[in-house]
């Protein structure tokens, strides 16, 4: 994916320069090719290599008279990993992510290596740390869509026809001068006005402020929206199919109808510039100020003992694993290896081995563990395959926070076209092109990239305990101390956004005080429209002083 977004990088800011003096609709095209191409190379890593194999000490095998994946005294445990049996514009731009969100969903829910093995075998389900969904589907499917949509673009003139043009010798005309104007184009050079272009933009202080909030919020967003699955499975216990379902139900819809309102405020009350940047600041600080209340929709560490708890269910201290204790000491238990079982105490464990059981029964994700001994004294203590469910006041936490995730995403997006309006509108229109593309280019270099690496870092710094891979080196993180988690994952969003609104309150201050180029035109207009109202009114009173002055002369001689 970084080779993706550093390809894009190379040509965003020449693309969207040039892209307006050459013919669009084939750049659109050949552009969609290129990402359809791009997606499938994507997905060929999955075909290329071996089934994955997920840690577990449970075998997925019908023969299951050995148990030699649970408490034995005196024996041998082996690592057996699992095998295989044999404003409508921008609102538009919201209704991608929504399907690719939902789409996402689906893959994930679908286990990595369907169709070549047998997924009722599977000892582990879309709620484990240890599954991995059908991703390379997703890139396919992708594929497919993008050069199906490259199709229609070879199809279409550089320029649409005028309105207004009704007849072939109009539309003909109308093609001559537009040939002219390329002839001149090419002869003037394309690219003579780039640099004085950029070196405008450059020095233009609204912009360049606009472009640093728009960095730090974005690198605040890039952290959030990146690790919201995450966070919503450890803090709340969800799937990563679920997830990211919650993620598109919850947040895309609010976003496009507030894109749609903002829009049509901006329109039905014709805002101005400055009325704009205010709406936009104001609104956004409001929601992040909403954004508090996250801090308080909390859920406890999944109960784990040896982990998160001790044995007998007390709290210990976070980040030293005390494994072993004196109910599994001779069970000869590997203590590396995570494959969770629930007992019905109501208390994780990380293998059945290390919950005592002694004996099994069922196949696959229905299997039951018995005779726990770590589980209660009783001889007939039993566990299932998985971590025990948070519980129903963890749920109802998780209906509050998506119910204000909601709230927040639609009081945030009524700021976003208010906020583009200041971007299009701080610079001049003939660089409008190259502005936003330089916009685009520093969020993606400036958050996009970096964003994810040192946000990934500090979650995994909350990590309590790493997987391992069949080769024995650490693999990805099984469980999180959510309490740390949770003051990462919504703190530094905080913070970076607190920082936002300095430069944010400096561009309201600079707008009280300065013209912009689209009001300059605008204030020029009505001071030539208020000259010319003035003599037409001049000429009206002298015409009715004349008619007045001619009365009173014959009104004299009469």
């Amino acid at each position: 994916m970084s080779f993706q977004v550093e390809g894009n990088l190379l040509l965003i800011v020449f693309v969207s320069y040039f892209g307006t003096k050459l013919h669009r609709p084939i750049m659109i095209g050949v552009g969609c090719v290129v990402m359809s191409l791009g997606c499938f190379l994507q997905s060929l890593p999955h075909f290329f290599m071996d089934r994955y194999e997920y840690e577990s000490t449970v075998s997925v095998s019908g023969n299951l008279s050995s148990n030699s994946f649970l408490c034995m005294e005196n024996g041998t445990q082996i690592f057996r990993p699992t095998e295989d049996p044999s404003g409508f514009i921008e609102t538009g731009a919201i209704i991608g992510p929504l399907i690719g969100l939902l789409l996402a969903s689906f893959c994930a829910n679908v286990y990595v290596d369907t169709g070549s093995v047998n997924t009722e075998d599977l000892t582990i389900t879309p709620t484990d740390t240890r599954w991995v969904g059908a991703w390379w589907f997703g890139f396919l499917v992708c594929a497919g869509v993008n050069l199906l949509t490259a199709i229609p673009f070879f199809f279409l003139p550089k320029t649409p026809p005028k309105e207004g043009l009704t007849n072939n010798a109009e539309i003909v005309k109308n093609d001559q001068e537009e040939k002219q104007k390329e002839v001149k184009k090419e002869k003037d050079g394309i690219t003579k006005d780039f640099l004085p272009f950029l070196k405008s933009l450059l020095c233009n202080p609204i912009y360049m402020l606009f472009i640093l909030i728009s960095v730090i919020q974005f690198n605040a967003f890039v952290n959030m929206i990146s690790f919201m699955p995450k966070y919503l499975e450890q803090q709340y216990g969800k799937s990563s199919s679920d997830a990211i379902f919650l993620i598109g139900i919850y947040n895309l819809p609010p976003i496009c109808i507030g894109y749609i309102v903002g829009g049509l405020i901006m329109k039905k009350f014709k805002i101005t510039v400055k009325q704009a940047a205010h709406i936009g600041c104001w609104f956004s600080l409001i929601e992040y100020l909403l954004y508090y209340l996250c801090f308080l929709m909390i859920c406890d560490n999944s109960p784990v003992a040896g982990v998160t708890t001790s044995y007998e269910g007390t709290h210990q201290d976070l980040y030293v694993e005390n494994i072993l204790t004196g109910c599994n000491m001779n069970c000869n238990c590997p203590t590396k290896i995570w494959d969770p079982v629930c007992g019905e105490n109501g208390l994780s464990y990380m293998s059945a081995c290390l919950a005592g059981c002694e004996t099994s029964v069922g196949t696959g994700i229905d299997m039951v563990f018995q005779n726990c001994s770590c589980i209660g004294t009783s001889g007939n203590s039993s566990a299932v395959l998985g971590l025990c469910d948070k519980g129903h006041d963890c749920s109802l936490m998780l209906q509050y926070f998506l119910i204000l995730s909601m709230t927040s995403s639609f009081i945030y997006s009524l700021s976003a076209i208010p906020g583009y309006m200041v971007l299009l509108r701080c610079i001049k229109p003939e660089e409008k092109s190259l502005g936003v593309g330089l916009h685009t280019f520093c969020t993606r270099v400036f958050a996009g990239i970096p964003a994810p690496i040192y946000f990934g870092a500090l979650v995994d710094s909350t990590c309590l305990h790493w997987g391992t891979l069949k080769c024995g080196e650490s693999g990805a993180c099984r469980i999180y101390d959510s309490t740390n988690f949770r003051y990462i994952y919504l703190g530094l969003p905080a913070a970076l956004r607190g920082s936002s609104y300095i430069p944010a309150f400096l561009i309201l201050a600079i707008l009280r005080k300065r013209r912009l180029p689209g009001e300059e035109a605008s204030s020029g207009t009505v001071l030539v429209e208020a000259k010319v109202t003035g003599k037409e009114n001049e000429c009206k009173d002298r015409h009715q002083n004349s008619k007045v002055s001619n009365n009173d002369e014959w009104k004299t001689k009469l």
